[in-house]
């Protein structure tokens, strides 16, 4: 474990200091795109968080090459270089697509062929174990098909839900701690060894997912792009290929005794079959409804649209800091609950547990359609939000209340009703000046201190 928590470490440590000098090169180079219509952010933002993200997976499988308990992982499978293999692929992809917005259909290809280059070293599932039958061995094309069907759909789901500021990131490091717990495991409770590469992969994972977080919180100062999501996406569907379609149920002898016992002891692996899947349920989940969403209106699948799951949590009402919150309560719940459930199949408190956080996290979800008001003894208690807002009338300023001579303002009314009235502000527009390499990013033009003169 301590070998792990280094490499994380390590891996997070580098990503960390590398997104800095990344956002002043994406600034350089101009990968900072115009606000679309469907975007939440209110300034150009730069892209290319994806590098800093490689370089920390680079510098994470260096070091735990040169750990002695790690290093076995290297001398008795290939996985870790099928993966950096495919990950470099989809990397370059992304790059070139943050730069130069390259079609949707070649960045599928390319996803695919991405896909196969971790087959062709032989990061592919072998076989699956199917309920009331056992151990399937997969033939050659079954397990390049599963397998490249895997890779495509988890990095388009987070490609899809990477929509708010740290929502992707920080979605897929719940995912990818909670398959390092049943990776570890399946490694350390039943010395499969085989359990191992998956056990690394997910580590680094969520060294790259919180090492890259400080820079994208909201407000973000620097966007992973398409070369950070579909390489965090493809890290994520190694691990889950390692560990469902390489580590054979048969090791764990759980096909002993009765039927009944067999059952309930194959539930640990019979649940991983879906494990991937349920882990990203909400992302998947986004991915489904938004084809069918287009297709039905007669659009692309690949157009963009303002239709996703965040989307709508800010149309409800939430601000963005909530939304995101929720997102990753809803993720930790079902990825989780899962890995318990797998854990302790015969125990219905977690069953128990799940629902009634499932109630609570649809209360949450529908606050802002039922706002309380608190009574007016316990305002001093609450938020601002709940406390009854008395109408109180606009008081003019002292340097407006009289004119150049000393006579009062002719009307005190149209002073108040200037005052309500929102000034307009002024986007900045793509550039250096948009967003500095260099301290907090303004969202005003005018930057001079309060009190100054023009």
């Amino acid at each position: 474990m301590r070998d792990y928590l280094l490499t994380l470490c390590v891996t997070a440590a580098v990503t960390y200091l590398l997104t800095g000098p990344v956002r002043k090169f994406a600034i350089a180079t101009g990968a900072m795109p115009e606000i679309r219509a469907r975007d939440v952010h209110r300034e150009p933002t730069p892209r290319l968080g994806g590098i800093a993200m490689f370089f920390g997976l680079c510098a994470g499988l260096l070091v735990a090459d040169h750990l002695q308990n790690l290093n076995s992982v290297f001398e008795l499978s290939n996985e870790p270089r099928a993966l950096l293999s495919g990950a470099a692929l989809i990397w370059i992809i992304g790059v070139l697509d943050d730069k130069f917005e390259i079609d949707a259909l070649i960045k599928l290809g390319g996803q695919m062929i991405a896909a196969g280059v971790m087959v062709m070293q032989g990061l592919t599932i072998l076989w699956i174990p199917v309920p009331g039958v056992g151990t399937v061995s997969l033939t050659s094309w079954q397990g390049t098909l599963l397998t490249v069907a895997l890779v495509v759909i988890t990095i388009n789901a987070v490609n899809f839900v990477d929509g708010l500021d740290g929502l992707a990131a920080g979605m897929v490091c719940i995912a990818a701690a909670a398959f390092f717990l049943y990776a570890y495991r399946i490694w350390f409770s039943y010395g499969i060894e085989a359990a191992a590469p998956a056990s690394l992969f997910t580590a680094i994972l969520m060294g790259m997912c919180l090492g890259f977080l400080p820079h994208n919180m909201h407000p973000a100062r620097i966007f992973m792009g398409d070369s950070g999501s579909m390489l965090i996406g493809l890290v994520l569907a190694a691990a889950a290929i390692s560990v469902t379609g390489q580590v054979d149920p048969d090791a764990l002898k759980i096909f002993e005794g009765s039927t009944r016992e067999a059952t309930h002891a194959a539930l640990p692996v019979f649940i991983p079959l879906l494990l991937p899947l349920t882990i990203i349920a909400i992302p998947v989940a986004d991915l489904v409804l938004a084809i069918v969403r287009r297709t039905w209106n007669g659009q692309s699948p690949f157009a963009a649209d303002r239709g996703h799951l965040h989307h709508r949590l800010l149309e409800i009402g939430h601000s963005h800091s909530r939304a995101v919150l929720i997102m990753y309560f809803w993720s930790a719940l079902i990825a989780f609950g899962v890995v318990a459930y797998s854990v302790h199949s015969a125990s219905m408190w977690i069953v128990m547990l799940v629902v009634a956080l499932s109630a609570v996290g649809l209360v949450l979800l529908l606050l802002p359609r039922f706002t309380p008001r608190a009574p007016r003894w316990a305002e001093a208690f609450v938020p601002p939000r709940y406390r009854r807002r008395a109408v109180r009338p606009a008081l003019a300023p002292a340097s407006s209340a009289h004119d150049a001579q000393g006579e009062p303002a002719a009307s005190g009314t149209a002073v108040s009703e200037a005052a309500a009235e929102p000034q307009e502000r002024t986007p900045i527009p793509a550039g250096v000046n948009g967003a500095t390499a260099i301290g907090a990013r303004s969202r005003l033009p005018d930057r001079r201190k309060a009190g100054t003169r023009g």
